[in-house]
């Protein structure tokens, strides 16, 4: 009886962590409102010092799950909100896991769309569904997705 009432403890307890923390990933409609801001930005301020602020954690920038990335149309990222190491790299032949070339497809974006592929998830660290909007600004474009789970 005890390991009966245990066990449903530990799944109640699982459930609700589960679900707090799957409600902690912003959403699709917050990625876009955030990427259209940022584009906006870029244009407004240029690129060096739209750059530094996409890149400086904890900024208003970051939120939860969301960051701001840019990238040139030859598939060089200029901007990377969570993994700054990726700044500079040529990253057009990049794949998801699934073998999407998902950066030939969001630098084909000619003014503003959603890109679906898989990625690591800076705050859980698993590799995730991720749709990212797309907004095209001269020979770049910025980009904010949401994770899935």
């Amino acid at each position: 009886m005890k390991i009966k009432f245990f066990a449903a403890v530990m799944a109640l307890l699982l459930g609700f962590t589960g679900s707090a923390f799957a409600s902690t990933n912003a959403s699709p409609d917050e990625a876009k409102d955030l990427a259209l801001k940022a584009a906006s930005f870029l244009k407004q301020q240029g690129e060096e010092a739209a750059f530094e602020a996409f890149m400086t954690p904890g900024g208003e920038w970051h939120d939860r799950d969301l960051y701001v990335f840019v990238i040139k149309d030859d598939g060089t990222m200029l901007a990377h909100g969570a993994k700054k190491t990726l700044v500079g790299r040529n990253l057009i032949g990049l794949k998801d896991v699934d073998g999407k070339a998902f950066v030939v497809e969001e630098v084909s974006v000619q003014d503003e769309a959603w890109v679906d592929y898989k990625w690591q998830n800076p705050k859980s660290n698993a590799i995730e569904k991720k749709t990212s909007y797309i907004i095209r600004v001269g020979g770049m474009i910025v980009g904010v997705g949401a994770y899935a789970s």
